[in-house]
């Protein structure tokens, strides 16, 4: 089954400009990679948090983000 990153503002909706739902991951490692590599250039592009999806399942989130102060 797929991994996917759903991209959501604060509020859970989807941000200008972005995508509903990231390219597909073969596994759940391949998509946790993606997001520490990504999670910056999101962060600037208006996401504000994500959920880790196995298919259409939640696997977790909503997690932010920002950087914890």
């Amino acid at each position: 089954m797929p991994w996917l990153w759903r991209l959501e503002t604060s509020s859970g909706s989807t941000p200008p400009g972005q995508a509903e739902l990231t390219q597909e991951f073969p596994t759940q490692a391949d998509a946790e990679t993606w997001i520490g590599e990504t999670w910056r250039e999101l962060l600037d592009g208006g996401v504000d948090q994500v959920l880790l999806l196995e298919d259409e399942r939640v696997a977790y989130g909503p997690m932010s983000l920002h950087p914890e102060s």
